[in-house]
């Protein structure tokens, strides 16, 4: 995907919409740390409202708790 490469040589960091974050780093203990701002970033911007949120259902969470048996 050359949009990701593109992103990626300026950022240490890409959030994939449905997927996830994805961080690279020289080590282990930077790319906690960007890790982290990722997703203090994405909580800031959902905080502040100015991103649209979809909230996921019931449905939308099932699988998941039932693969890892958490508690509904």
């Amino acid at each position: 995907m050359p949009y990701i490469e593109e992103a990626a040589a300026d950022h240490p960091a890409v959030l994939l919409g449905n997927q996830g974050p994805v961080v690279s780093a020289d080590s282990l203990e930077t790319a906690v740390f960007a890790s982290e701002e990722l997703e203090e970033t994405a909580k800031l911007l959902v905080l502040a409202g100015s991103r649209p949120v979809r909230l996921l259902g019931q449905e939308d969470i099932g699988e998941p708790t039932a693969t890892f048996r958490l508690r509904g």
